[in-house]
């Protein structure tokens, strides 16, 4: 009988300490893809426009943001306050021209963060700014320390800018203006194309370590550069342009860039050029594809938070305007899906207004990292759990005119869009979102909604200048 009570206390020794220790759970990583100029005109929201499967297909896996907007309708500036977590106020970025860390030498930037907490931290293409077309196979305004590795892809677009038809010649810049090319070769060859394929090399090589990667495609912004099939994918036949009443008359002159209207081309021209917007936005759909079947080969899915956002929107026409800093629904709002592993909201849709800025405090919840203080946004986890939560937080979007000595400031609830030009003493407008989601009718002078203007006017920062 003592025999057995040995061998039964030495077999619930061995069981006891051969059995394997409790493995701590795995970090999320984190595939960061951004879209440079997307507007929201795909199939997956409420405009009409390029044909996009593979961000739809998207769509259907994550939570879409329907109203989600920057900070600032121009790259570096949006960029900027997206991934420090920093408003334009506070990183006093409202140009092109400036880093970050030439105002805050010290920061810890979204990626740094996860860098500093020892994840893999990579970048391939475009994710703090770059000069489009001319930056291409350099660094830009890059964040050194933001990275463990960068990848700077060039392709054949980049040698053939000779080639690049420009309808609006005046302007010589040709990442500026309406832009565009049907490019030769393959779209392999193109920049984008190369992008596509670093990042999943890039996947690869690092599937079995945690990650954080920022994966940056150029297109669609001008010059609007792809190949023959992407073209013909939109016959020219089936591009319109916005069929509007006379209502810029009552929008205040400083809200609008281009004049006159439409750059006073004709229409055909203007349809040429929005077909080729569309060609290159289905390009760089088909490429943001591969990168998701490569992120699904490498059975990644079950563990990588999916974020896909474009860095500000984009005018196609409508209020006569083209391009970026206009303070419209079109350039304001932006794409933003987030996919986490397995949440029960994926697949929905959320009305609440958002912002860009929200993206660093979110990632960092999600992943469970302590961000650094100061952060301008919140965290979307709330409506990431539930889509249709409570969330009382409007959007805010600034913009300078006239070399940076005047702002425009606007904010959007879920309701309304509200802005005011140069505090008020260069035109003020209101657009009821439910009922006029084009902005076609300024409701800002109308005595029935004096009380609407008396609510939102105090949430602006009342300053004339830039900070």
């Amino acid at each position: 009988m003592k025999l057995i009570r040995i061998l039964v206390a030495l077999f619930i020794l061995i069981l006891v300490t051969g059995a394997p220790a409790e493995t701590a759970p795995k970090k999320f990583n984190v595939l960061f893809i951004a879209v440079d100029d997307l507007t929201t005109a795909l199939g997956c929201y409420d405009r009409p426009g390029a044909i996009t499967p593979r961000m739809d297909g998207f769509a259907k896996t994550a939570v879409r943001f329907d109203h989600a907007y920057c900070q600032f309708p121009l790259c570096n500036p949006s960029r900027t306050s997206l991934l420090s977590g920093y408003r334009p106020d506070k990183t006093h970025i409202y140009g092109n021209g400036k880093p970050i860390r030439k105002v805050y030498p010290d920061i810890v930037t979204l990626p740094q963060l996860f860098k500093n907490n020892g994840y893999f931290s990579g970048r391939v293409g475009k994710m703090y700014h770059y000069g489009v077309p001319y930056d291409i196979g350099t660094s830009g305004l890059d964040d050194v320390p933001s990275w463990t590795q960068v990848v700077n892809p060039r392709g054949r677009d980049r040698d053939l800018e000779p080639d690049i038809i420009n309808f609006t010649p005046d302007n010589k810049n040709i990442g500026a203006s309406l832009t565009w090319q049907e490019s030769p070769g393959t779209d392999a060859e193109q920049t984008d194309g190369k992008v596509a394929a670093e990042a999943i090399k890039m996947l690869e090589a690092h599937k079995d370590t945690p990650f954080f990667l920022g994966i940056g495609f150029y297109r669609p912004h001008v010059p609007d550069i792809a190949t023959s099939n992407w073209f013909d994918l939109h016959p020219l036949d089936t591009i319109q342009l916005p069929k509007e009443p006379n209502h810029v008359k009552d929008i205040p002159p400083m809200a609008l860039t281009v004049k006159p209207a439409n750059y006073g081309l004709p229409e055909e021209k203007l349809r040429v050029f929005k077909r080729a917007y569309f060609a290159a936005t289905s390009f760089v759909d088909q490429q943001i594809g591969k990168v998701l079947d490569a992120l699904h080969r490498l059975n990644l899915d079950d563990n990588t938070v999916v974020v896909l956002w474009s860095d500000h929107g984009w005018c196609l026409g409508e209020h006569g305007q083209w391009q970026k800093m206009l303070l419209f629904e079109e350039s304001a709002r932006v794409v933003l899906m987030i996919r986490t592993p397995g949440n029960k909201a994926n697949g929905k849709v959320s009305e609440r207004p958002v912002e860009l800025v929200d993206l660093y405090p979110t990632l960092a919840d999600l992943c469970g990292l302590t961000p650094p203080s100061g952060l301008e946004g919140y965290s979307l986890r709330p409506l990431l759990d539930n889509p249709k939560a409570k969330w009382d937080k409007p959007a805010f979007t600034q913009v300078t005119r006239n070399k940076e000595a005047i702002m425009g400031r606007s904010v959007r609830t879920e309701k309304y869009r509200y802005t005011e030009w140069n505090a008020g003493k260069d035109g003020v407008e209101l657009y009821d979102q439910e009922k006029d989601p084009k902005e076609y009718h300024n409701l800002a002078k109308d005595p029935k909604y004096a009380k609407v203007v008396a609510k939102l006017s105090p949430l602006l920062i009342k300053e004339n200048k830039p900070k």
